[in-house]
């Protein structure tokens, strides 16, 4: 839907001519940013968070924690607030726990059907002439990559976000399933009103004849 969408939107003039005519190439910065915040902030909460509630002092730099890091597997719960948690969890699912339970070759599997996506995103992003559809390629395929580098490590994502209300936890999340997410959305919301803008000049189209 959103390859089609696009394609289609690529022939309706842009509100603004700052959203047309951009080079694809400058949005990867953005994917590297959210790898580099992903990547930030793990190393933050398991060794500057996590690290200090089980041991009482800080863990590792982030180069140490890169070359050498420390696989925390208690379970930690710290409260933030009454609805937040920081917490301490491998997920070795998709995105918010999701296929988590599809065996020892599912790290594997999963890392092979991200790269795809993200290759995928990629060719969109190096074709799009919207700077909408970009931001959200870019962020999709920087959330992407963020938690493949944590499968290529540690055979898991770290999780450490816990939002709950009322007893009920949602699944554990990271910075990169928010950019994954966002992103997502963004482009739904964006080929939905790209549709609803053809079919409106359409109907116009036929009541004018």
């Amino acid at each position: 839907m959103l390859s089609t969408s696009e394609n289609q939107s690529q022939d309706t003039p842009c509100p603004s001519r700052n959203l047309c005519k951009i080079k694809p190439l400058m949005w990867l910065i953005v994917s590297v940013i959210i790898v580099l915040a992903d990547q930030i902030s793990k190393w933050l909460v398991v060794e500057h968070v996590i690290h200090p509630a089980l041991y009482g002092e800080n863990g590792s730099s982030f180069f140490q924690w890169y070359s050498n890091p420390l696989q925390i597997t208690q379970n930690v719960a710290i409260h933030i607030t009454s609805f937040f948690n920081i917490v301490m969890a491998w997920n070795t699912g998709v995105s918010f726990s999701m296929f988590s339970q599809i065996g020892d070759w599912g790290p594997y599997i999963l890392t092979a059907i991200a790269l795809g996506i993200t290759l995928i995103f990629c060719y969109w992003l190096m074709r799009t002439k919207h700077t909408v559809y970009a931001f959200g390629y870019a962020l999709v395929i920087g959330g992407a990559i963020g938690n493949i580098i944590d499968r290529l490590r540690f055979g898991a994502v770290i999780d450490f976000l816990d939002i709950h209300a009322y007893g009920y936890h949602w699944p554990a999340f990271n910075v990169a399933d928010c950019a994954v997410v966002t992103g997502i959305g963004l482009l739904i919301i964006v080929s939905l009103s790209f549709d609803l803008n053809i079919k409106g000049r359409y109907r116009s189209l036929r009541k004018t004849k």
